[in-house]
């Protein structure tokens, strides 16, 4: 599970979406990289993981106020 991919839709739309999702992302252990594709009409969250699961990053970005969904 090292170093792998993740994607989420979310529904973090703008720079100050970003902003605030941010130190819930940041603190959250296991995490790489990440951004958010606010052009894209999926709002694509996409990360690194190094070592974190699809529901860790699920319920930080929740914690922050925000919807998100897998992309399998």
């Amino acid at each position: 599970m090292e170093n792998t991919n993740l994607q989420f839709k979310t529904n973090i739309n703008c720079s100050s979406c970003v902003a605030k999702v941010t130190p819930f992302l940041n603190d959250a252990e296991g995490i790489g990289q990440w951004e958010v594709d606010t052009t894209n009409r999926e709002k694509i969250l996409t990360l690194k993981s190094e070592g974190i699961t699809e529901q860790k990053v699920i319920e930080a970005v929740q914690k922050a106020g925000f919807k998100i969904e897998p992309i399998k």
